[in-house]
């Protein structure tokens, strides 16, 4: 999905802060179906597109991770904040450009409220997937 990296040693990186709509069937595109109100080829088609950005923004390219307080998930994820080498912030890119929403875990929470206004002006000005 649109909030998960995969590097090139094969580890797999979930973006600090933020949560794109769902490409696979799960228990949360069934949720987010429901709380959202739009059918689940809907949420689907969204998280394609966010998934694309995504790679777009970040395929082949190096990165530079930041941890917060915890490291990783429960799925064993690392959880970062994601630097591309032209200093991108990738996490905050993604919420600018409105191809997710905040998704705030304490403990790691260092960027919430940078986070949160990227997601206003987002939604503000109708970007990418709030356009729709």
């Amino acid at each position: 999905d649109g909030d998960t990296l995969k590097l090139s040693n094969g580890e797999k990186v979930r973006l600090i802060g933020v949560d794109t709509p769902e490409i696979h069937f799960s228990k949360k595109l069934l949720k987010d179906s429901e709380k959202s109100h739009k059918d689940i080829k809907t949420i689907q088609a969204l998280g394609k597109r966010a998934a694309d950005f995504t790679q777009k923004l970040c395929e082949g390219k190096k990165v530079r991770l930041e941890f917060d307080v915890e490291k990783r998930d429960r799925y064993k994820r690392l959880l970062a904040y994601v630097y591309l080498e032209d200093g991108t912030f990738v996490n905050a890119k993604i919420l600018e450009e409105g191809y997710a929403q905040v998704m705030t875990v304490t403990p790691n929470v260092k960027y919430a409220g940078k986070f949160v206004k990227l997601q206003t002006e987002a939604r503000d000005k109708r970007k990418g997937l709030w356009g729709d």
